[in-house]
């Protein structure tokens, strides 16, 4: 029964000389987290109306949330009685450690800092990098998010994305649809050129600067190969690529013009 009184004892002594600092600590963190909400929009709102690049807008309050997060944790701890001094000594030789130990990341990281400065990308560009082709949907602190065409996510490491070659298809806001039709021998390559021509120019999503070009690219075994060449936004790409392809072959048969069958002639698509 003694031995019980004491640990109550005890116990009590601990709540009269913690328990303040605890709730005090609790309290700060609840506070503090609202203020740091608080912070970050008002920052996004002002970043909004000055009309902030969306991607650099979103990395620059990932970064300022982890800063103003980690400010807080060191306060709390504080508080509760820890030694900040011995703690941020902790908290550098730690940090050593670990950064040996993440170098990759750290790598990533000044990658991203990289692609905030130099963008060689944007939030809505459709780029290939590292093997991956696809429309950036985030830029963050490590990584790059991609939608890829199958509507898969890919994410690539933002050090990767740095030192590594970046084909944007967005960048200069138009982009050719390489496609490859191939006619008879027998047939008249100034009618076919010009049936060509008129599929793509009857077409709303093709440009007209560039101007679309339908050439002889190759005499082929079995056919005469033409190389057929819109221009279109990015995002139409895929439509005026299938749709070159359908109304080219439904506007030659109209007109009468052979096309060889697959096993009499192999057509590829120019890169």
């Amino acid at each position: 029964m003694e031995k019980a009184q004491e640990w109550m004892d005890y116990g009590l002594d601990l709540a009269k000389e913690f328990g303040p600092k605890l709730i005090t600590a609790i309290l700060i963190y609840i506070i503090g987290s609202w203020v740091i909400k608080r912070i970050i929009g008002a920052t996004r709102n002002v970043m909004s109306k000055s009309k902030y690049d969306e991607s650099l807008q979103r990395f620059l309050l990932n970064l300022c949330t982890w800063a103003l997060k980690v400010f807080l944790i060191i306060i709390v701890i504080s508080r509760l009685g820890v030694d900040v001094t011995t703690f941020a000594a902790v908290i550098a030789a730690a940090g050593l450690a670990i950064g040996l130990a993440l170098q990759g990341s750290l790598s990533n990281f000044a990658g991203g800092v990289l692609i905030m400065i130099f963008k060689p990308y944007r939030l809505g560009d459709l780029i290939e990098a590292q093997g991956v082709l696809g429309v950036v949907k985030e830029i963050e602190i490590f990584t790059t998010k991609l939608t890829t065409p199958e509507n898969k996510l890919a994410i690539v490491p933002n050090g990767a994305m740095a030192n590594g070659n970046i084909v944007n298809y967005t960048a200069e806001g138009k982009i050719r649809v390489d496609t490859v039709i191939g006619v008879g021998y027998g047939e008249d390559i100034k009618k076919t050129k010009e049936v060509l021509m008129n599929v793509l120019t009857s077409n709303t999503q093709v440009l007209t600067d560039p101007a679309p070009s339908v050439n002889v690219m190759e005499l082929a075994d079995s056919s005469v190969n033409f190389a057929v060449r819109p221009f279109c936004r990015p995002e139409d790409y895929w439509d005026v690529y299938f749709a070159t392809y359908e109304n080219c072959k439904l506007a030659l048969d109209g007109a009468g013009i052979e096309i060889p069958y697959p096993h009499q002639v192999e057509i590829h698509k120019e890169g």
